[in-house]
């Protein structure tokens, strides 16, 4: 099928369980970060209902927002971060089977006309959230640029960490190839899609300023120019992690940390 016909089938198909269907910045300064990804990835943003929220908008719309880190956050001394969410059929169902499974469950909360949300850790102690809209959400095209395309977790055991996902979101295992030193990754989808990765992190692996990098969710954003687009990121204050760097499947991405240290990464367009 060709990328052009596969989009105009997604056009109307909507979201359903186990879909990652938004992206929130928790940030020390949401002003310096819409500066920043508006210029870098070219999103624009929207204000939400007079809330201290702002949506992140790409081409197919609204996709995620930015708001302040809370307080009772940067006291635990979490550093800005970005917080996916899961759609999932009752959220309340969820938390239960989250606890039973040794996650744990950080704040739940129903958002007038939008849904209900938990936010929730893994059993590894990586921050996710898991939502309940109250009605249908379409799906984006995550090869177009400036969409999320990919999904990767960083944690202290990945076999256990996708044993918890594949309970609470039904994600399926697709395949793992060996990195050698770096260990295995462990390829995630649904319905026989590629989504995201998962690894378990080595013993060496540090961030530039030669701390243990944290159990967490690295999320990618598609571009239609990479070299453009970091050149862009690193004028503007961001940091190299990792790249850039080719990875199979014919994509190149780079990592990245924001200017106020929350880390992404972009990715070239799917090349089928």
């Amino acid at each position: 099928m060709s990328l052009a016909r596969a989009r105009r089938k997604l056009r109307g198909m909507q979201n359903t369980p186990g879909d990652i269907v938004w992206y929130e910045l928790l940030t020390s300064d949401p002003k310096g970060a819409i500066a920043f990804y508006t210029h870098v990835v070219g999103w624009t943003t929207q204000a939400w209902q007079g809330a201290d929220y702002t949506m992140w908008v790409g081409s197919h719309g609204p996709l995620g927002g930015v708001m302040q880190l809370p307080d009772a956050a940067r006291t635990m001394g979490a550093p800005p971060y970005w917080q996916a969410n899961i759609q999932v059929a009752n959220v309340d169902e969820t938390v239960s089977k989250v606890k039973q499974l040794g996650g744990q469950v950080h704040v739940t909360e129903d958002v007038p006309e939008v849904g209900r949300i938990a936010v929730i850790a893994d059993p590894q102690g990586a921050a996710i959230a898991v939502f309940q809209p109250k009605g249908p959400m379409e799906a984006h095209d995550r090869a177009r640029p400036g969409e999320f395309s990919w999904h990767e977790l960083y944690t202290s055991d990945h076999e256990a960490a996708f044993a918890f996902y594949h309970q609470i979101a039904g994600w399926e295992r697709l395949d793992e190839f060996d990195m050698g030193p770096m260990g295995k990754y462990l390829l995630w989808g649904k319905g026989g899609k590629q989504l995201g990765g998962m690894m378990t992190k080595p013993k060496d692996m540090k961030t530039p300023d030669g701390r243990e990098v944290p159990t967490s969710w690295m999320y990618y954003v598609t571009t239609g120019d990479l070299d453009a687009a970091l050149g862009r990121a690193q004028a503007a204050g961001a940091k190299v992690l990792n790249g850039p760097m080719p990875v199979p499947g014919g994509q190149r991405i780079v990592q990245l940390m924001d200017p106020q240290g929350a880390a992404f990464a972009l990715v070239t367009p799917p090349t089928s």
